[in-house]
């Protein structure tokens, strides 16, 4: 499963997602889901989460 739906993410999950700085490169960080940040329902390039080790970064997979 991608992270583009917000339904899909919930906090405590496992996910992949891809920092800021990483866009370019599309290197991914593995992490437990602590905050979702983004508001909407949708987003193409992924929801945007806050990671428990307070990583931010856009939800690419889920695991």
């Amino acid at each position: 499963m991608n992270g583009t739906f917000r339904k899909d993410v919930k906090p405590g999950i496992k996910v992949m997602v891809v920092q800021k700085e990483d866009q370019r490169t599309g290197k991914l960080t593995e992490g437990i889901v602590k905050d979702i940040l983004t508001n909407s329902q949708m987003h193409p390039h992924g929801i945007k989460v806050r990671l428990e080790n307070n990583i931010v970064g856009r939800v690419q997979q889920i695991l």
